[in-house]
């Protein structure tokens, strides 16, 4: 494209995050919650209408939680309550003998937990809510818009951005920016980062269709179909509960040959009719991104992850920086986390309150989730598609809420490379998510939860309360927002259940800080010696100052 010579040169964004699907979007948010005015652009002239990811955890819906977003996603949800169960099968075909298939994440997390429950929100729906919610909150989003080059120094990156309708063209100079653009994106190729793991190993097409299929389902229940025909790996997703509108996959060989452009509208209806067992069957094959006649998408499905999150001034998130096999909707959730941990980060730095080394530890403790996860969706993979032996399974809700971080952002973490920890064995410890504890604030019931989001957080037994004025002195000389509580009888929030002390881990006059993201950041299980000096030391370690 040939350059419009009346380029601007004059603008600056905080953060410029390059991708606008549910990664990209998140980081918007998150960065506009802790006020961070972030400028998102996106090629595509609108959200893609495909559902894609069909279910968020609670973990995930525990962040949303925090930015207000929970009340939008369960009211656009797809079902509630009791009325949500997950169905997977696998068959020859869809009218053929069903086969449940017994899914991982099945398990029934205990009801103490979380506040959140699972969220049966398709991916595309929730992106709406997402964009609406991150520009209430002053994000910058520019679809339609192409980042085509940029260069970075020590001070930030200066990026090119092309209008892919009128082909003008704009310069834009950010503190930071995010690559959210996906794994086919040129970000992490241009920063020469290599990656890990298998790798691709399956090429898929991907068609959202309407076609009456209850038929073939007689009445059975299905989610998803995991079928043979017209070739295994086929996949038939319910995307209503009537039967009528449903998500096609199938795999193609782009090494023999095949490309997405030969799966033409009437392919794409025999094709469906195979795999349905109802040959014939009409099909209408409908547009995945409004403005366009965009229909079949190809997606490659595989195992890897970028051996740095991290080059410079460009962080990668999502995609850009792990794939995984769709299987258990670990990919999207994981991408949405990757955002969350790095906004309090990016944010803390741009506003003096931390020193720049903080950022490193996004890899640090992003990485090794990544890893972690990879490995849980492909053992997810083995169990329900692929077949042979299954890699060791952790439970679901142990994988989503037990990933332990080790990174100088944390002072005592569990020692070990056990990446995560059932949700039986946690108790606040350093590096884990702290714990979900029912309270009570001015006769309103709330949760542990619901403190967290945007500052730091101590919490305290009420019996004593020898952290408080030193927790808010020490706040005071650092310049660092923080909110101090102290839990129990007496105190700024009762315990309603009598579990806050046992489910941090206090055994005494203790006291916990938290992070932004509601991570433990350090705990002292008991009374200390000038508890304004240990703390001092402590926060100023977590901030690089």
């Amino acid at each position: 494209m040939q350059r419009n010579n009346a380029m601007m040169n004059n603008e600056h964004t905080p953060v410029l995050i390059v991708g606008g699907g549910v990664v990209g979007l998140s980081a918007a948010l998150f960065l506009a919650a802790q006020g961070v005015r972030a400028t998102l652009v996106e090629r595509h002239p609108d959200l893609l209408m495909h559902p894609r990811a069909r279910g968020f955890t609670p973990r995930t819906v525990e962040l949303y939680r925090q930015v207000g977003l929970e009340p939008a996603i369960r009211a656009a949800s797809y079902a509630g309550g009791d009325q949500f169960a997950w169905v997977a099968i696998q068959a020859d075909n869809l009218a053929g003998e069903h086969h449940k298939v017994e899914e991982p994440e099945d398990d029934v997390p205990p009801a103490d937990l979380s506040p959140a429950p699972f969220a049966p929100i398709d991916q595309d729906k929730l992106e709406i809510l997402l964009r609406k919610r991150a520009v209430e909150l002053g994000a910058e989003l520019h679809f339609s818009t192409e980042m085509v080059e940029f260069t970075q120094d020590e001070d930030g990156v200066t990026a090119r951005l092309v209008d892919r309708r009128t082909g003008d063209e704009r310069v834009i100079r950010a503190d930071y920016m995010i690559a959210a653009d996906g794994y086919s994106g040129p970000i992490r190729k241009r920063l020469e980062i290599p990656t890990e793991g298998p790798g691709p190993f399956f090429h898929t097409i991907t068609a959202t269709i309407t076609a009456d299929l209850t038929p073939a389902l007689r009445g059975r229940p299905v989610s998803i179909a995991y079928l043979q025909q017209p070739r295994p790996g086929t996949i038939l997703m319910a995307h209503d509960q009537e039967g009528h509108r449903w998500v096609f996959g199938m795999g193609y060989l782009p090494d023999h040959g095949e490309s997405v452009e030969d799966f033409t509208d009437d392919r794409i209806a025999e094709l469906v009719g195979q795999a349905a067992g109802i040959p014939g069957v009409p099909v209408t094959v409908r547009p995945q991104i409004p403005g366009t006649d965009i229909k079949v998408l190809g997606f490659t499905i595989g195992a890897q992850v970028a051996q740095r999150y991290r080059a410079g001034r460009v962080f990668l998130a999502g995609d850009a920086a792990h794939i995984v096999p769709p299987t258990g909707g670990l990919g999207a959730n994981t991408g949405i986390q990757d955002a969350h941990n790095l906004a309090w980060k990016l944010a803390a730095v741009l506003r003096g309150e931390a020193g720049p080394a903080l950022l490193d530890t996004y890899h640090d403790e992003r990485y090794a989730v990544g890893c972690f996860i990879m490995q849980q969706a492909l053992a997810r993979w083995q169990t329900r598609v692929a077949g042979g032996d299954n890699p060791p399974l952790m439970d679901y809700s142990s994988v989503t809420f037990g990933p332990i971080y080790r990174s100088p952002a944390v002072i005592g973490a569990p020692e070990g490379d056990a990446p995560a920890l059932p949700v039986s064995q946690l108790a606040g410890q350093p590096g884990t998510r702290a714990p979900h504890v029912t309270l009570a604030r001015n006769g309103e019931v709330v949760s542990t939860i619901d403190l967290y989001g945007r500052r730091f957080v101590l919490l305290t037994p009420s019996g004593d309360s020898a952290w408080v004025e030193p927790a808010r002195r020490v706040a005071g000389d650092l310049g660092l927002p923080l909110d101090v509580y102290r839990v129990g009888p007496g105190g700024d929030l009762a315990d309603v259940e009598g579990r806050f002390a046992e489910a941090h881990g206090l055994t005494g006059s203790g006291a916990v800080l938290v992070r932004p993201d509601g991570i433990v950041a350090w705990r002292a299980q008991d009374a200390v010696d000038n508890p304004a000096c240990v703390l001092e030391e402590a926060i100023r370690s977590l901030l690089a100052r």
